[in-house]
């Protein structure tokens, strides 16, 4: 992967910076995990679209970012992302870590 195969909204990412203190930059790097879960939003899929979850280390190897997200016309399009309890346990849990 390269920033090529990543795109959003830059209003979006805006409001995820108020909202959640993470910018979409950098959430790629929850992609860049070895270890990072992938797994399908049902919730927010439709049939045209499936919608996904990235759990993944963020640069730092400071904590877990789940980011919200979709493929669409061959890139990844980032939603949302931030750092949230439930996307931690489920990458501790796939990853057999202790807290």
């Amino acid at each position: 992967m390269n920033k090529t195969d990543f795109e959003w909204h830059k209003a979006k990412n805006d409001e995820n910076l108020q909202k959640h203190g993470v910018t979409f930059q950098e959430a790629v790097h929850a992609f860049y995990d070895d270890f990072r879960v992938i797994a399908l939003a049902q919730k927010n899929s439709t049939e045209l679209e499936k919608r996904y979850f990235c759990f993944g280390k963020d640069r730092n190897n400071n904590g877990v970012l789940t980011v919200s997200f979709t493929y669409r016309n061959k890139k990844i399009r980032i939603f949302g992302a931030g750092y949230w309890r439930k996307g931690k346990k489920l990458y501790d849990q796939r990853n057999n870590l202790q807290r």
